[in-house]
């Protein structure tokens, strides 16, 4: 509603219009108000736009620095109007920006949560590879793991590596462990003090300790590794025995005895009473009580050995002891193509696999009346025959398993054997000799009790 101010208080008393010409004359010729009408009220109303309030003030008070005494406090005014428009738009931006950076952080979190996820992915990939590797070269599998930082490169980490065995093949575990290096050596102490031994009897210790690993083929390793079994045990279990050496003959002991009981190529099984007599004087020369030994051979006699199979499957099996194992070219008998097969020599038999992971044999070659020797062939080197002797044509007795699975007599009168090198023929030959004629746990188990036997004398 436009406003009304009386221009000269006509008789009527009606107020008349006043337009902003009038208005603007009136306030310039002078610095009251119109009767009727305040000032600030009037300068506050909507009839008198911003534009004309400073041409008002330019011509009321021209060249003023301040405001006149009973004017409005004009400046002032605008001046808080002014901070609190600046106040808002600042208060805008800093919402804005606060929204920014939000925005922002959401997206590096996302981003952080998808590149996690990729770096444990790839991490999870390079484990993986490095099991694989591992398993096919424990050496080179460990040195990847370490140059990966999948690994550090300690007895300790690797110990624990190889003590929780995920993923990892027990025969290259048992490799690795055996090797003669000073720091495998240590790595292998390490691995057995993971063992906890406290309070178990021998057999339930061995049980454990031959769960985590498969002892390897040579005497060397096995000889170590057994030593620093019975470290442990007696560690763990001070007083059971009188040294260490009585602990390794007696455990050497027991697994001859699981073998002989549980094989079955083994005719004369032995008895309590035999078992008893054969370790007499094992202890410092002394005997052990014979309850504790009764007490192992039933151990034994109830329940075998169990051996890991290398996808970790917990299968019962025979525990055997290799006496030799490794890549060896074999002939074939109906079609003369020579194979790469894995080939393991324990209890007088000569098994061969496709792979070392693989659960079965593809074949078994008993070495029963059978003999050995060098020979020469024009298309492999490093040549052996295993043979029949006195009957050339005489088809050894074996067995093999075809692809669809049927197990089959072999058709083989000799089994004509590539080694990769000559000293692993000559070692082939040795190893497959004594099998045939020993057990080759005897001269180590006589080794040590003759040790045994001499620091008892002095």
């Amino acid at each position: 509603m436009p406003l009304s101010f009386p221009r000269k208080a006509p008789a009527s008393g009606v107020s008349l219009p006043l337009a902003a010409a009038d208005m603007a004359e009136l306030l310039v010729t002078s610095a009251q108000p119109p009767p009727g009408r305040d000032l600030p009220g009037l300068w506050n109303s909507p009839a008198v736009p911003a534009a004309l309030q400073r041409l008002i003030l330019h011509h009321a008070y021209p060249g003023a620095t301040g405001t006149p005494a009973g004017t409005p406090v004009l400046s002032q005014e605008c001046q808080e109007l002014e901070n609190i428009r600046r106040r808002k738009q600042e208060l805008l931006a800093d919402i804005q920006r606060l929204k920014d950076e939000i925005a922002e952080v959401t997206n590096e979190i996302e981003n952080l949560g998808s590149t996690e996820e990729r770096k444990n992915m790839q991490r999870n990939k390079q484990v993986a590879m490095g099991r694989k590797k591992f398993n096919m070269d424990p050496k080179k599998g460990i040195q990847f793991l370490i140059e990966n930082d999948l690994l550090k490169n300690t007895c300790e980490d690797i110990a624990q590596f190889l003590y929780k065995g995920e993923g990892l093949n027990k025969t290259a575990i048992g490799d690795y462990l055996g090797e003669r290096d000073e720091f495998n050596i240590q790595v292998l102490h390490a691995f057995v003090e993971l063992h906890e031994f406290t309070d178990l009897n021998l057999v339930q210790a061995l049980r454990q300790f031959l769960w985590s690993f498969r002892l390897p083929g040579e005497a060397q390793k096995i000889d170590r590794m057994m030593e620093a079994f019975a470290q442990r045990y007696c560690q763990c279990n001070p007083g059971v025995f009188q040294s260490t050496d009585t602990c390794y003959v007696l455990s050497f002991a027991i697994i001859m005895l699981n073998t002989s009981l549980h094989n079955p190529n083994v005719k004369d099984k032995p008895t309590a009473e035999r078992f008893i007599a054969m370790n007499r004087g094992i202890n410092d020369g002394g005997d052990l009580p014979e309850e504790l030994l009764q007490n192992l051979y039933e151990s034994i006699k109830n329940e075998p050995f169990k051996i890991p199979e290398d996808d970790g499957n917990d299968l019962t099996h025979t525990f055997f002891n290799p006496d030799r194992e490794g890549w060896l070219l074999k002939l074939g008998g109906r079609v003369k193509t020579w194979k790469r097969r894995w080939f393991i020599l324990t209890d007088n038999c000569l098994y061969y696999f496709e792979y070392t992971t693989d659960k079965e044999p593809r074949g078994i070659i008993p070495l029963e009346n059978l003999s050995i020797r060098e020979v020469e062939d024009s298309k492999k080197p490093n040549c052996f025959e295993l043979y029949i002797p006195d009957n050339k044509d005489q088809v050894i007795k074996a067995c093999k398993t075809e692809a669809d699975g049927r197990v089959v007599e072999g058709n083989h009168t000799v089994y004509r054997i590539s080694a990769p090198t000559p000293e692993e023929k000559e070692e082939w030959i040795k190893c497959i000799k004594a099998a045939i004629s020993r057990d080759p746990f005897y001269e180590m188990l006589a080794a040590r009790k003759k040790k045994v036997s001499s620091t008892k004398r002095h």
